[in-house]
């Protein structure tokens, strides 16, 4: 079996636009032809496959991070030379300082083999419970910080990379209730609403779990198919309906990936289609979302939930949820009220019926109505309507 930490230890892409940092063999190897890595960080390469000739390069302030060398007398040197060395923590089953974002394959990876108790997301989820859960010894919290650290990096540039392609515009949030069965009004409304977004060059953002996050992930998924396309598919998902049953759940969102194969993309092709996803390991009973084109996934549930409303400018799509989705809510109108990120795109209230019995939209106009940055309340919009939606989010 392929080593399911190597795709995201960086490799994969030759170069990248950050100046400062070297995420590939082949980046490395054009810089030790001018012999120095001077005040450069290195993450996460495999320099004990092939192992570099270090020695006459200038290595003054250059930080390895998660790197693998071929033995201790490199480190060593190095040290001597003048650089740090950060050494990946042993007896992990994750990377503790990701060059890239996850893609869905390197969550999956193991399924083909050994099922849902073999996939790597569900190793390091049974690691992360085995080692305290959200409480962990000293020893595993830094290895997580460290990993975190790593992904909020690989997310800048994921990022980056998307806005030179797509510009500036806001990314759209779609959050809702994780339990919303496949094939359900909720979750199509999701679906085909991403897929509107998503083919008009809007990112679309999730927390990267199962119900409505899944639907809008699998609808920007579909950005450059039909509508056809897309309830074809919600029918072939609809066969597993329900997350907790892991296995046919599973199965099924990588048989509708074979039967709608997407194409090679570059980095910003692959976050339009099937969009950004920012799950966590602190819900790590839930199956991975494998539509997201990228995946951020975090140790820190805070770290997470904070992430995904920074980033989140372009507007919030709110389908029906509970307690979770009314927590993000009111995270989410604080940011708008302070204006800590930045102006915001609309709050979409997606379910007329829910959003009446559950009346928060109520309760957020007044707030909104008192920001020190003016009235902002015309930014709520309760509707049925994905044309109305859409237009509120394409404004």
């Amino acid at each position: 079996m392929p080593d399911p930490l190597q795709p995201v230890l960086g490799g994969d892409e030759p170069f990248d636009a950050t100046e400062f940092e070297v995420e590939s063999r082949a980046e490395l190897d054009a810089l030790l032809a001018k012999h120095t890595l001077a005040g450069l960080v290195v993450l996460g390469l495999r320099l004990d496959r092939d192992p570099p000739d270090l020695s006459g390069v200038d290595v003054h302030d250059t930080l390895f991070v998660g790197c693998e060398f071929s033995g201790p007398d490199v480190e060593t040197d190095l040290i001597r030379r003048g650089a740090h060395v950060v050494p990946p923590l042993d007896g992990l089953p994750y990377a503790t300082h990701p060059a890239v974002l996850y893609a869905p394959e390197d969550l999956a990876a193991g399924f083909g083999e050994a099922g849902f108790a073999g996939m790597y997301d569900t190793a390091v989820y049974d690691h992360f419970v085995a080692h305290g859960g959200a409480v962990p010894d000293i020893r595993e919290a830094l290895a997580q910080r460290l990993h975190d650290a790593g992904i909020d990096n690989a997310l800048g540039k994921a990022l980056a990379a998307w806005a030179k392609t797509h510009g500036q515009q806001g990314a759209v949030g779609i959050m809702g209730g994780h339990a919303a069965p496949r094939g359900s009004s909720a979750y199509r409304m999701a679906a085909l609403l991403a897929q509107r977004l998503a083919a008009q060059g809007r990112l679309i953002v999730t927390g990267g779990g199962p119900g409505v996050m899944e639907a809008a992930n699998l609808g920007a998924y579909f950005a450059s198919r039909t509508e056809e396309d897309l309830s074809s598919a919600i029918d072939a998902l609809a066969e597993a309906p329900h997350f907790l049953d892991h296995e046919p759940y599973t199965a099924a969102a990588l048989s509708v990936r074979a039967t709608f194969p997407l194409p090679e993309l570059d980095l910003a092709g692959r976050l339009q289609h099937g969009g950004l996803a920012l799950p966590t390991w602190l819900y790590g009973h839930e199956p991975a979302n494998l539509f997201a084109g990228q995946i951020g996934k975090y140790f820190s549930n805070a770290v997470r939930e904070d992430s995904i409303l920074r980033l989140a400018r372009g507007g919030i799509v709110f389908a029906p949820g509970w307690a979770g989705t009314v927590q993000e809510i009111f995270q989410a109108a604080t940011k708008t009220f302070y204006a800590t990120d930045g102006p915001s795109g609309a709050y979409v209230f997606l379910g007329v019926e829910h959003w009446t019995a559950l009346p928060v939209a109520e309760l957020l106009r007044p707030l909104l109505a008192r920001s020190p940055h003016g009235d902002q309340s015309d930014l709520i919009v309760v509707t049925d309507s994905l044309d109305e939606a859409t237009a509120a989010l394409l404004t």
